[in-house]
């Protein structure tokens, strides 16, 4: 299974790379184009929504395998508590990232919309 799962992923990765030049041929033109200012903002909420999803899937089984790791050791709770706590830390500054790069698309594309004034 999860080696179909790496197959997949890498099929998939490959279409894109080689597919993104299809993208860029018309790039100037379309920079103005409101669609594609709308499309921009559409992408950025559902990375947002992406990055949160699987952020906390991945937050989830961190804690379920720390919870079952003091279970099986209480001696060893100190040390399982504090790498979860920077695992999770560490998990979590990926999707702030992500909601801080949405925001900023957010509010240039935006503004180019005229929801927001331009700075």
């Amino acid at each position: 299974m999860s080696r179909k799962l790496f197959a997949f992923g890498m099929t998939a990765l490959v279409a894109v790379v080689f597919a993104s030049p299809l993208h860029a041929q018309e790039a100037a033109k379309a920079a103005g184009d409101p669609n594609v200012i709308k499309w921009a903002i559409i992408t950025g909420g559902f990375a947002l929504a992406i990055a949160a999803a699987f952020g906390a899937m991945s937050q989830a089984k961190g804690l379920s395998a720390a919870v079952e790791g003091i279970a099986r050791n209480p001696s060893a709770a100190g040390e399982i508590r504090g790498n979860l706590i920077l695992g999770l830390v560490l998990i979590e500054s990926l999707v702030i990232y992500v909601l801080l790069v949405a925001l900023i698309i957010f509010f240039v594309r935006a503004g180019a919309l005229g929801l927001a004034p331009l700075a």
